[in-house]
Order: structure tokens, then sequence, then C-alpha cells
């Protein structure tokens, strides 16, 4: 990029700073939702809040299906991430 158009798109600087800013907090977000680890963590927290009976089996199960959802797009999403580069 010369000098000519670098001044000519200097004014898009804000907006491309609040661009990348917003895919990299999409980014993050998607990464910590489809976390396994994460994942794991909230399925053991929905096994001791049934234990302690502030769940019952049904809304559990609900619960689980969720978790194994996001589990299951979240290993969809990487091996379509891990398959585009090799």
């Amino acid at each position: 990029m010369g000098l000519f158009t670098g001044l000519l798109t200097l004014p898009l600087a804000p907006v491309r700073g609040v661009t990348w800013l917003a895919e990299t907090l999409v980014t993050q977000a998607e990464e910590r939702l489809y976390d396994p680890g994460r994942i794991n963590a909230e399925l053991q927290g929905l096994a001791d809040r049934v234990a302690d009976g502030e769940l019952t089996e049904e809304e559990a199960a609900a619960l689980e299906d969720e978790l194994f959802e996001r589990l299951i797009e979240g290993r969809r999403r990487a091996g379509a991430l891990g398959g585009a580069g090799g």
C-alpha cells in the first residue's frame, strides 16, 4: 500500500478497527461456547443440580441434549476448520 492509498483510506481506519474487534469477540465467544472442557463442566454441574434436587430428571435431560448438541457442533466446526487447512 502506497502513501497515497494509505491517506485515502485513513478515514476508514476506525471502521476497520471496529470490524476487527467484532470479529475477534465473536471468535472468542464461539471458542468458549463450543469448548469441550466447559461443556463437560456444565454436564457435571447438571448432575450435581439433579443430585441436590434443584432440577428434575426431565429438565436435566433437556439441558443435556442442548449441551450435547453444542459438543457435536463444536466438533463439526473443528473438523471443518482442520480440514480446510490441509
